[in-house]
Formats: structure tokens, sequence, C-alpha cells
């Protein structure tokens, strides 16, 4: 098996799937990483009317934050799903450089008093998922400030052997014909990744866009273009669920 095919993929803007839910199966593990670097994606939901504060209060004492690990971006979600939602995505070595950040904070005071203690009330919920970028994939920095869409895609057992191919030509049909810009491809390790009795590949792409506007022309563009559609409509019958999130940077983001 070459090594394009073992690699973790999916797409990320297409056509919704009209296949049924696959039958239990099994599954493929796929390989190792080649190093221990990953990155948390953390989602908080916020109490309403207290997403200005919140983020308003991040951005005072962010630098004590930063001091102890790396933040590659901060964002508002605008649509898709939950509102009053912030998803910011942090990047770690290995896990003991996570455990160590995770000690430090904890002692940290000046941390703990300005920040995590006001603002612990204004958060109903907390989620984190950790995940690593495709082997094939590198974190991107887009040229400007825009907008972002997260989307995620939990793919049949089988594993990246069964249409690791397909997902990777889906994803470079839209990047090589310029309808949108790609940031990056991660799978989740830890995280949601089952549905029933089903051990399912949940995978996210995150995109970059000018606007909101451009990412929808881009997208329609995408559809009439057909070579964009006849990847897509090979890599769908992989596909069980999709969601996608539109997401606005924050003010203090690293990623704009």
């Amino acid at each position: 098996m070459g090594k394009e095919k073992q690699i973790f993929v999916l797409f990320v803007l297409g056509i919704e799937p009209t296949v049924a839910l696959p039958v239990c199966s099994s599954f493929a593990t796929g390989p190792r990483q080649n190093d221990g670097m990953f990155y948390e994606f953390r989602t908080y939901s916020l109490k309403p009317s207290k997403m200005n504060e919140f983020l308003e209060n991040f951005k005072k004492n962010v630098h004590l934050r930063t001091a102890h690990s790396e933040l590659v971006g901060y964002w508002s979600v605008e649509f898709g799903g939950r509102i009053n939602k912030v998803f910011h995505i942090w990047k770690y070595e290995n896990f003991a450089h996570r455990t160590a950040v995770r000690k430090a904070l904890a002692k940290d005071k000046e941390w703990q008093e300005q920040f995590l203690i006001p603002n612990l009330a204004l958060i109903d919920k907390q989620e984190s998922e950790i995940t690593y970028l495709v082997p094939w994939c590198k974190l991107e920095k887009p040229p400007k400030e825009g907008v972002y869409e997260l989307a995620t895609f939990q793919m049949k057992p089988g594993g990246p052997a069964l249409w690791g191919d397909a997902f990777k030509r889906a994803i470079n049909a839209h990047v090589d014909r310029g309808y949108t810009r790609l940031v990056g491809v991660f799978h989740t390790e830890y995280g949601t990744l089952n549905s029933g009795t089903c051990l399912l590949w949940r995978f996210h792409v995150l995109w970059w866009n000018e606007s909101a506007d451009s990412r929808a022309a881009g997208r329609h563009q995408s559809h009439e273009d057909p070579r964009v559609v006849a990847a897509v409509r090979e890599s769908v019958n992989y596909l069980v669920s999709q969601q996608n999130m539109l997401l606005t940077p924050a003010s203090f983001s690293p990623l704009k």
C-alpha cells in the first residue's frame, strides 16, 4: 500500500450525502504520527449575552495564557450549530508538554485570579478534542484577514486505505481551482469518534475566505466545475455526517 493511501484525508466542501448510514464493520487503524506534535481544539459554550464580556476579558489577559503555550487561533462561531460559542486551537509538542503547561497554569496565580476564576461563571460548557495534522498537510497562514470555515466530517469505517485517495482528490480539486484557501486538515485522536456501535473516522478541515460572500461565491462556482463535482461524487460515498461552522477571528487571534 502506498504512503498516500495510508494518510488521513477527507473532503471538505461538496454535496450533502444521500447514502444510508453504514453497517458496522472492521476498521483500519492507520499509521502512527511522524512526531508527537498535536493540536488541541477547545470549544466553550457561553451564557447568552456574555460573549463580548468573555472575549474582552480574554483579550486583556491573553498574554498570561500564551506565556505557557502557543495559541494558533481564536474565533467566535457566526453560523452553524449553537451560537454564543468560541473555538480556539492550541499547539503542543507532545502530551508531556501539555501536562507541564496545565500544571504551570494551575500554579499561575496571576492567570487564575485575573482571568480563569472570574470568568468560569460565564461558561456553560467546555469541550476538548486532540487532533493531528494529516501527514501531507502543513498549517498555512492566510495572506490577510478574513473569515474561516471549520468543516467536520464523520467517515465510514475502513479508514484511509478505503477512501484516502478519493478524499485527497476532493480537497485538491477545490484548492487547485482557487475556490477557497486551505489552512489545515486534522484528524481526531481523542474526541467524538463513534456512532452507535460503529467506530468512525472524524476529520476537521479549516478553510479561509476573504468574506462570507466570497465563500458563497466560491462554493457556487465549485458546484458548477465538472472536475470538482466528479471528485466530490467519488468521495461523498464514504461520508456519514457533516457539520460546517463559519468562524470570525478575534482581534487577538494569530490567525486572522
